[in-house]
């Protein structure tokens, strides 16, 4: 269960009932909760997990590039869950390769983690497959987060579109290399969510890919995403998209303007802070924004 679907960027659900929804999750057998520091998710999985009776797998990560702000990044998700050691904490984001150089000192504070007892697992998450493509010779690493669907929906390579055949091939190595893999976005940020049965058939069908990450936001995500995989959702099926939204992660938009010049209803600008804004009043919910959009920023709730 990917827990960011819950948090301000997203549905912004009160504390309560995204606890609720996280402990229904993890009633229905769900046990590995993906996390990040910039989510500020945490105080909702605490909620959920008070009173005991469950212990899933928590990954979390940070945006950090230098040692200390790693550190920091890492004591606060132990402080947070109570654990002497986080199961998986990951370097945020990586973006292009200089990224990673740029970010020694972090990647350094989660080698020196985990030879602490700290952290038991290391890694990186990533929109990008060249910088997937390095993680089967990454000395240290143990776990990949790439992004990967069946449309290639923000997938990166350097400064341009990538596809899912070269993520796809970078999964294969770091699997081959001994990396652990689970997979993010493969509905897109929602946007493929109608293509429910043909994403997830996409995805886990990938040599590779050890666990998916699925945003849910209702009891119903979690009950279509534990029927698919105990076998028992129809192979046409089809959700019921028709009350989702697009909205715009103000985390991931770079400010480029192409949703904008893609939008045929003229609903997108850009703020002052250079970030796109929809306006739902006049939004069609067509999605050639979400195409359109190199990053994935534009998601569909």
């Amino acid at each position: 269960m990917g827990v960011l679907t819950v948090g301000r960027t997203q549905l912004d659900l009160p504390l309560d009932a995204g606890a609720a929804l996280i402990r229904y999750a993890l009633s229905r057998g769900i046990n590995f909760l993906d996390t990040a520091e910039y989510y500020e998710t945490y105080p909702y999985i605490q909620a959920a997990l008070k009173g005991g009776g469950y212990a899933p797998v928590i990954a979390s990560k940070s945006l950090a590039h230098s040692y200390e702000k790693m550190g920091k990044a890492i004591e606060d998700c132990r402080a947070a869950f109570g654990r002497d050691a986080i199961d998986i904490f990951l370097l945020h984001e990586v973006r292009q390769a200089p990224d990673l150089e740029n970010r020694a000192g972090a990647w350094q504070a989660l080698i020196d983690a985990k030879a602490k007892g700290r952290v038991k697992a290391i890694g990186l998450s990533t929109h990008h497959a060249d910088v997937a493509a390095l993680c089967a010779g990454l000395p240290g690493l143990d776990v990949l987060f790439p992004l990967i669907n069946f449309k290639s929906l923000g997938i990166r390579e350097g400064e341009n579109a990538g596809t899912k055949e070269a993520m796809a091939g970078a999964i294969r190595a770091a699997a081959a290399a001994g990396k652990g893999v689970f997979a993010m976005k493969v509905f897109g940020g929602g946007n493929l969510s109608g293509d429910y049965v043909e994403a997830l058939d996409y995805v886990t069908g990938l040599p590779g890919i050890d666990s998916v990450m699925i945003g849910m936001g209702s009891e119903k995500d979690v009950d279509d995403a534990v029927d698919y995989f105990e076998g028992r959702l129809p192979e046409g099926y089809r959700p019921d998209v028709s009350q989702k939204t697009l909205r715009v992660d103000r985390g991931d938009c770079e400010g480029c303007g192409k949703c904008a010049r893609h939008c045929p209803s003229r609903s997108i600008t850009l703020d002052a802070e250079n970030i796109a804004v929809i306006d739902p009043a006049n939004c069609l919910t067509c999605g050639y924004c979400a195409y359109a959009c190199p990053v994935r920023a534009i998601i569909l709730i």
